[in-house]
């Protein structure tokens, strides 16, 4: 999304930026009022459910279950959603401003770059999460000895890195300019060629589909065909866990959400070429935009309701709460007693020890 961030509904920002022709960019730079209600209410929600998700997602992996390295993926996964969601309050403001960014250049580099690195970092630990799946699968002798958590972390942490210096350039080319009584937040290729500015943005477009996109599109497609056979020639002896159905379920989704995304980012390339194309950009970039940041919260949905594991561990969380919270309130009510009657001594209450389950 290094690009798009904030291009809901302005994509063009950096043509029209770089060709000087700010007045055409005045009024493309309006969209229609519903799609401005639907991305608000789309994005709203996705802020709502990806935080308590996401939130619960790392409280579970973090604190209820045991340290496996299933649990690291999808911590590190839940982490590089919630931090996005985090953010999404100011593309929020952005739209209901009508695309003036009332934060200034800073925020604006940096919000571009939080977008752009939830994209690389989901796609990344989904990639490991594929891999991942089909070693510990079918090469169970070789991942009972090397897959570690300790090495999971390592692997964690390279991931991060790769999604970080991939999202450089939006440090580097993000910035604000004022257009009449508005601040867009845009890509600001610093050259006054408009060649180089072009190449520029089809460099960084074309990098991001293949790193964020085709690449990890391709290896998870062989990791999951390469198992599917193993399951089929093992006549049963191989099965699919829980765990497995999750992770595919999330990887289905992400490329949902992703794919018409990164279609319109490769037609973006194209804008100058057709009036007709220019007309879908303006009606289907931001529809795809919004479905983009929609995927942030579906993670946790579908841990849920695909991963058994998941629930139990959320069920038992839930009961554990309720009796401490009722422990505490007969302790209260208990102490309020005796204190009306000298002499008395509660008697103390042991507490039930906490079920680990391991994910």
């Amino acid at each position: 999304m290094g690009d798009s961030s904030e291009d809901y509904g302005n994509y063009s920002y950096e043509y029209y930026q770089e060709y000087g022709d700010l007045e055409e960019l005045k009024v493309d730079h309006r969209q229609s009022e519903i799609t401005h209600i639907i991305s608000v209410v789309i994005n709203i929600i996705a802020f709502v459910l990806g935080l308590i998700g996401n939130g619960t997602v790392i409280w579970v992996t973090a604190f209820k279950s045991k340290r496996t390295v299933n649990s690291v993926w999808l911590f590190n996964l839940a982490m590089a959603d919630l931090v996005f969601v985090l953010f999404l309050p100011f593309y929020i403001d952005y739209i209901l401003r009508d695309f003036h960014w009332n934060f200034g250049v800073a925020m604006c580099k940096l919000n571009s770059f939080v977008s752009v690195m939830n994209m690389y970092a989901s796609v990344l630990f989904l990639t490991v999460l594929s891999i991942d799946r089909y070693v510990s699968t079918v090469h169970l002798s070789w991942s009972q000895k090397y897959r570690t958590v300790e090495r999971a972390w390592v692997v964690c942490g390279c991931v991060w890195a790769v999604a970080a210096a991939m999202s450089c350039p939006a440090l580097i080319f993000r910035d604000t300019v004022r257009l009449s009584d508005k601040v867009v937040c845009f890509n600001n290729f610093h050259t006054h060629d408009a060649h180089t500015a072009a190449m520029r943005h089809i460099i960084i477009v074309v990098i991001r589909t293949t790193v964020g996109f085709l690449l990890p599109f391709t290896a998870i497609c062989v990791t999951g065909i390469l198992l599917a056979i193993k399951v089929n020639q093992s006549g049963g002896s191989v099965r699919m866990s829980s765990f497995s159905k999750t992770v595919t379920a999330v990887i289905l989704a992400f490329f949902l959400c992703w794919a018409p995304f990164h279609t319109f980012s490769l037609m973006e390339l194209s804008i100058h070429s057709s009036e007709y194309l220019h007309k879908i950009l303006k009606t289907g970039f931001p529809l795809a935009t919004s479905l983009s940041f929609f995927n942030s919260c579906i993670n946790p949905l579908l841990y849920m309701l695909v991963g058994k594991k998941v629930r139990h561990i959320l069920k038992r969380a839930c009961l554990d709460i309720t009796k401490s919270s009722l422990r505490e309130l007969s302790q209260s009510i208990s102490a309020t007693e005796m204190e009306s009657v000298p002499g008395l001594h509660q008697e103390s209450i042991p507490e039930e020890p906490v079920e680990s389950t391991t994910l």
